[in-house]
Parts: structure tokens; C-alpha cells; sequence
């Protein structure tokens, strides 16, 4: 996309930018939706100790996953669209190098159970442990799938795979309740997982992916060098990582400190509250993929973002935390009363994250990496210590406040200095 494509005004429905931003925050919303639904189900199906361990297990495999990926589904959605013949072979090295990392990872984090989080004890026996490898192992395969077919401007494959796991999970969970009531939850990860990987690599790699590579497809091209990659690859998978402990120490820490029952209400809150992070990180993911190089076409391409998802937002917060109660009693009544407030807190933080997600996307075009790490560190840090700090104080409702504050005061330090991810637009101040 040309930066003159990138400063033309033009309307949602026409506009690349825009449009696949669309398309994958839809597929984000249909996929949340059926994430409450399995969870709603979970909570019926199961007790609720056994959710908040559940939860807590897959927050787990989430952050392992995340470890071994090594901040490659960036690295794919980056630079897959320049790649051009090259394309099978970065995916494959991608998905090699993840595969053994997350391995290592997942089986280092059961060794060390007992001393860093005793209440996922359960995982440690044979069939809970080959279960939780293999799912972790899977789910870092399919988070790089998002990233290639991302980088691929496929966000309609994206929507239809998400949903389809979405669903083979629900069907699983309600299967496995009466046969594996301790380990249901997890198992329905993880054979909704390895079906959803062998259908989609079939597709990518037989009809996506062209197999011949011309004599001059390099020069044509214009792949970078793996230096290059593997520079942008290691400070973002840095920022990753933070982003990552962010994400899933919390339901964790919650556990530790608070019992499996406050856990599930938080996680639960959490659920739902994801939804509308994801809209600003679709839209993140829609400016990192077209964007084309800096000054005015990103310029514009950020405001845009900016505007029209920050109205997005606004309509979908003020209705969330409006009806919060009502959203919750989906769970039962538990959830209603003792989780409406966190939800709302989590909400509102979605606001100042559109901020955070779209100067860390302009950052990664930019090439500013440095920036990108000490974003993600910084609001990393502020968000465990603050939920270390206000869970004693105010209970389940100090990782909520923890959640707005850290947000809110990173938000608010990148606008003081947006210069720094923000180039001027001529004839508008940046």
C-alpha cells in the first residue's frame, strides 16, 4: 500500500487499512462470543474451582506457547507480504524453531510447578502433563497461523478458522464433562486445537503457498535479509514476553493469592473484557501489514485508526459497562454480583490500550523497536505490581484498578511524547 493510498481519505468499506481491520476485529467478536459461551458452559458443566483451575491452566499454556514462539507471528505478519517466493520456507522455519521452543518451555514449567505455582499441582500427573505439552505445543502453532495468514491478507481464513476451533471446543466441553470432569477443559483444547492445525496448514501450504520458486525470485522480491528479521524478531519478541506476563500472570496471581473461586471471577471478567483489546489489536495488525513506509502515509494511517476505532470503542465500553450485570449473569449469579465492578474497570481500560496498541504497531513499522520493548516492559511492570499490590487492599477489584491505571498512565505518557511513533502529517499537528 502506497503512502499516498495511506493519506487518501476514503470511505471504511474501500480502504484496505480499514476494511481487513474490519473483517478480523469481526472474526475476533464472533470468536469472543463463542469464548463466553464455552466458558458459560464450562461453568455448568463443572464447578467452579475446577473453572478457575481450568483457567488458570490455560493462562499457563498461553504464556508457554507465547515464550516459545518467539515473537515469529509479528515476524510473519511483518514481513510475509514482502516475502514473495520466500514465503513457504519462512513459515516452515518459523513454525520449527516455535515447535522446539514451546517444547522446551512447557516441559522446564511442569518441572518447576511446585515451586511457582503449586495450585496447578494437578498438571504434574502423567495424563494432565502429556495433555497440557501437547495443547501448549498446538496453540503456539496456531497463534503463528493467525500471523501467516495475516501477513498473507487472508483476515476471511483467519475469522473462519478462530470460529471453527471456537465451536469444535464447545462441542468437546460438553462431551468431556461426564468423562474427564477434572480434565474436560483442558482436553477440549486440545483436540479442538490439532484438528484445526491439520485442516488449515492442508490449505495454506497446498493453495496458498506458491511451490516454485524462478531463478530471480529473490531480486524481485525484495526480501530482507535474515539479519535483518532476526534483529526485528528478537526485540519484539522481547516486548511480546511482557505483553504475554501481562495477559496471563494475573489469573495466575490471582489464584495464588486470592483462591480458585475469585480466580474464576476474574478470568471470567476477563473474557469478556478481552474483546474489546482485540479490536485495537486487529486494527494494530491492519496498519502493520499496509502500512508502507513512515512520515504522512503512517501519519494518516494512525489517525485514521485512531478516530474511527476510538468511536468503536467508546459505543461498545459505554454498553459493556452498562450492562455488565446482565453480561456476567450468562455465567451465573455469582459471576453477576461479585464481578460486575471488575468488568467494568476492565472495560474502561480498553480505551487508553487503543493508544498503546496503535504506537506500538507504528513503532514496528518504524523499525523502532526499542520502543516497542520499553512500552511493553513498562506497562508489563505496572500492571503485576500493581495487582500484587491492590489484591491484599481491595480483593479481585485491585487487578481490575490495576488494569486501568497501568494502562491509563502508559496511554497517557504516549501522547505527552508522540512524536516519538507519531510523525507529522503536513498542515496538521501530530
Amino acid at each position: 500500500m502506497t503512502q499516498a493510498q495511506l493519506r487518501r481519505p476514503s470511505r471504511p468499506g474501500a480502504d484496505p487499512l480499514l476494511r481487513n481491520g474490519h473483517v478480523l476485529t469481526v472474526g475476533s467478536l464472533v470468536t469472543s462470543a463463542f469464548g463466553a459461551g464455552y466458558w458459560a458452559l464450562a461453568t455448568r458443566r463443572y464447578g467452579d474451582a475446577t473453572v478457575g483451575r481450568g483457567y488458570a491452566a490455560v493462562s499457563a499454556l498461553m504464556l508457554l506457547s507465547g515464550l516459545g514462539q518467539l515473537g515469529l507471528g509479528n515476524v510473519l505478519v511483518r514481513f510475509l507480504p514482502r516475502a514473495g517466493h520466500d514465503r513457504r520456507a519462512l513459515i516452515r522455519v518459523a513454525y520449527a524453531a516455535a515447535c522446539g521452543a514451546t517444547l522446551i518451555a512447557v516441559v522446564g514449567f511442569l518441572a518447576l510447578i511446585p515451586v511457582c505455582a503449586p495450585s496447578l499441582g494437578f498438571l504434574r500427573h502423567p495424563a494432565a502433563g502429556c495433555c497440557f505439552v501437547a495443547t501448549t505445543v498446538a496453540y503456539a502453532l496456531f497463534a503463528l497461523q493467525d500471523g501467516a495468514l495475516t501477513g498473507l491478507r487472508r483476515p476471511g481464513l483467519v475469522v473462519g478458522k478462530n470460529s471453527g476451533f471456537a465451536v469444535a471446543k464447545i462441542v468437546l466441553v460438553a462431551a468431556l464433562a461426564g468423562l474427564m470432569p477434572t480434565l474436560g477443559i483442558l482436553m477440549s483444547w486440545t483436540l479442538a486445537l490439532i484438528c484445526t492445525l491439520v485442516v488449515v496448514d492442508a490449505w495454506l501450504f497446498a493453495r496458498l503457498l506458491p511451490t516454485r520458486r524462478p531463478a530471480r525470485a529473490r531480486d524481485e522480491s525484495g526480501f530482507l535479509p535474515a539479519r535483518s528479521i532476526l534483529r526485528y524478531a528478537g526485540a519484539d519478541y522481547l516486548g511480546t514476553l511482557c505483553w504475554l506476563a501481562a495477559t496471563t500472570l494475573p489469573p495466575i496471581i490471582v489464584l495464588e493469592h486470592a483462591g480458585a473461586r475469585e480466580s474464576a471471577y476474574f478470568s471470567l471478567a476477563w473474557v469478556v473484557a478481552n474483546t474489546l483489546y482485540l479490536i485495537s489489536l486487529n486494527m494494530g495488525a491492519s496498519l502493520l501489514v499496509e502500512a508502507a513506509g513512515e512520515g504522512a502515509g503512517l501519519a494518516a494511517g494512525c489517525h485514521r485508526v485512531l478516530w474511527h476505532t476510538g468511536a468503536l470503542l467508546t459505543l461498545a465500553i459505554t454498553a459493556l459497562v452498562a450492562g455488565a450485570p446482565l453480561v456476567l449473569r450468562v455465567f451465573g449469579p455469582g459471576y453477576a454480583r461479585d464481578g460486575s465492578t471488575l468488568l467494568q474497570l476492565l472495560a474502561l481500560s480498553a480505551l487508553p490500550h487503543l493508544v498503546v496498541a496503535t504506537a506500538i504497531s507504528a513503532c514496528r513499522v518504524l523499525g523502532r523497536m526499542r520502543v516497542v520493548v520499553a512500552v511493553q516492559a513498562g506497562l508489563a511492570t505496572a500492571v503485576l505490581a500493581l495487582t500484587v499490590v491492590l489484591l491484599p487492599v481491595l480483593g479481585v477489584l485491585g487487578a481490575g484498578v490495576a488494569w486501568l491505571g497501568a494502562q491509563t498512565a502508559t496511554a497517557l505518557a504516549l501522547l505527552t511524547a508522540r512524536r516519538v511513533w507519531l510523525p507529522a502529517t503536513p498542515g496538521r499537528p501530530a
